[in-house]
């Protein structure tokens, strides 16, 4: 294997000259400490920067055993050393010439804690970080001198700060390694008890603000505090003892004035499908794996849903039990996203009065008197939403400030005063018997078959002119497949940019393997995931990059469903099997 003179030599051949010669650095190189492989040479200083990965034995790591013992404990540190990477490499990193000369950039973590591609801990201590570079040149000719500097001064001291237990600190590995541990333990807990989410009192669940997810550590902060007719205590591995609300199934309603901490929650426990980082303050916060937040869509396309659970006996005879449209209203978009939802798996629904169709949620009693039944194409969901739990055991979690009617439905109600939640479930019984709304359930019909689409493999193309695949990532919350752009700004689950481009990346290898003509949705999803799960999420791509993260099948199918040329040949949930 070559050695790092080597490297310094062959920099100093090819300085000045043009930028493809650095394609000649394409090899594996010796580093005392680690080595080195140059994956991918950008093709200028302008295009994107080079792929490259480190590799670490596990004496130079130093990582202890007890980090290691568990894939709960690995991910933990690697999320950890993908975090550390990341800073370190903003304080070192410096622009060192045109382009992107001098660029140390790894795929940001959040304050999840994914499966990612990025850093990635082996059962032996041994480590891998993947990241880009930005090879240094002066217009489009090669900087022998900053390219020295960058490869045998930067990355080297990156990689020491980073991911060496020794200079992260080896407590603080152990407790990132027995955090995340502890999550998946209660996690797992969640199904045990028949749970739908936990809350540890002591939570810190406010934000900072709306594009920063760290949490709100000011003098104003109400720890979470769990209200006694609900507080459970559970036993972890590595914490011990905690107690918090544990949420059961069924429908529950959470109320109060508003700012009172309702959506914060909601916002909680949507979130709570994943692990966090130790001092994120929601690291005892979990849900159900397979919860989905629910909300209107104005505008969304809509492909073959069955949505007359919801709405049926539109204005021109327009079919609902297979809707179709390039432009759906706020009420169709929402029926559509809770069939999609169920389609996919969904087990637990979340959704939140301010983000949802007024129509779609309710009708009062002096609406329908006003527009008789036979008037109105939409059963609201406060009429369907006790059947979607009684028949289907679909729970929902609803933020509610101004329609009583749900409190008929409700299996409790836990209302936020100060952002301390408070079970009223007693109080709201007496409050629905004092104030009896008048009005009349419309929910005569059962409720319509879960989808079982087989997708139209005509109408999934990754290509664009001569181009086999193209997959392009704008944000967490644009992707681009083939010609067209899938607008997943209303996925609000979605908490990692590397997750929309591995879920892109799913999307072409479904494309491939599985849209056939004869395979559904949910069948589909099943396979990704199996291959995913045998194979890790290198079988995405055929190089080895470092840009993508775990994602749920609920969000894959989320992404399938906006793809605006999506038709499906048959829904087989309707074929009579």
């Amino acid at each position: 294997m070559d050695t790092i003179a080597t490297l310094v030599d062959l920099l100093s051949d090819i300085d000045g000259r043009g930028y493809k010669a650095y394609k000649n650095l394409r090899r594996a190189w010796q580093f005392p400490d680690f080595i080195l492989h140059i994956d991918h040479v950008q093709g200028d200083p302008f295009a994107a920067p080079t792929r490259v990965r480190v590799l670490l034995p596990a004496t130079t790591a130093g990582l202890a055993n007890a980090a290691l013992t568990t894939p709960s404990r690995r991910m933990g540190v690697a999320s950890l050393l993908a975090r550390r990477f990341h800073d370190a490499a903003l304080k070192t990193a410096r622009r060192r010439g045109s382009g992107k000369s001098g660029a140390i950039e790894i795929e940001a973590p959040g304050q999840e804690v994914l499966a990612q591609s990025a850093v990635m801990v082996g059962s032996d201590g041994r480590v891998e970080a993947r990241f880009r570079i930005g090879l240094p040149a002066s217009g489009r000719r090669i900087h022998a001198g900053e390219a020295t500097a960058l490869l045998t001064r930067d990355v080297p001291s990156v990689v020491d700060e980073s991911l060496r237990a020794d200079a992260v600190g080896h407590d603080i590995v152990i407790q990132h390694a027995l955090t995340n541990e502890d999550i998946d333990v209660l996690r797992a807990k969640l199904g045990e008890h028949n749970w739908v989410a936990f809350v540890a009192d002591g939570s810190v669940l406010p934000r900072r603000s709306g594009i920063d997810d760290r949490p709100l550590l000011d003098g104003s902060v109400v720890p979470f505090s769990s209200p006694e007719s609900l507080r459970a205590e559970v036993d972890l591995p590595n914490a011990g003892h905690i107690r918090g609300l544990a949420l059961p199934p069924g429908v529950t309603l959470i109320v109060g004035g508003g700012y009172h901490g309702k959506s914060t929650l909601l916002r909680a426990l949507e979130r709570g499908i994943y692990n966090h980082c130790p001092g994120d303050g929601r690291e005892y916060v979990v849900s159900d794996p397979n919860m989905v937040k629910i909300r209107a869509e104005d505008g969304r396309s809509v492909a073959g849903v069955d949505i007359s659970t919801f709405i049926d006996g539109l204005p021109g005879g327009r079919d609902t039990a297979a809707f179709t449209t390039s432009n759906a209203s706020g009420s169709t978009s929402q029926a559509a996203a809770i069939m999609e939802a169920l389609e996919a798996g969904a087990s637990t629904l979340l959704l939140d009065e301010d983000t949802s169709a007024t129509n779609f949620m309710i009708r009062d009693r002096r609406m329908q008197a006003l527009v008789p039944k036979e008037g109105e194409p939409i059963t609201p969901f406060v009429d369907r939403v006790r059947a979607l739990w009684e028949e289907r055991g679909v729970s929902s979690v609803i933020v509610l400030g101004g329609s009583g009617d749900y409190l008929d439905v409700a299996d409790r109600v836990i209302a936020m005063k100060e952002y301390r939640p408070l079970d009223v479930s007693s109080e709201a019984l007496r409050v629905a018997a004092d104030f009896p709304t008048g009005r009349q359930s419309e929910s005569a019909a059962p409720l319509g078959p879960v989808p079982e689409r087989v997708p139209d493999p005509s109408s999934v193309d990754p290509s664009r002119g001569r181009r086999e695949t193209v997959i392009k990532v704008h944000d967490r919350n644009r992707l681009t497949l083939g010609k067209e752009l899938i607008d997943l700004t209303a996925v609000s689950q979605l908490a990692s940019e590397a997750q929309t481009r591995a879920i892109g990346r799913a999307l072409v290898l479904a494309h491939r393997n599985f849209i056939d003509d004869n395979t559904s949705v949910g069948e589909i999803l099943v396979l990704i995931s199996g291959m995913i799960e045998e194979g890790g999420l290198d079988v995405l791509d055929e190089r080895l990059v470092g840009d993508l993260a775990m994602f749920r099948p609920l969000e894959f199918a989320a992404a399938l469903n906006r793809l605006r040329t999506l038709r499906v040949s048959r829904d087989r949930s309707s074929d009579g099997l």
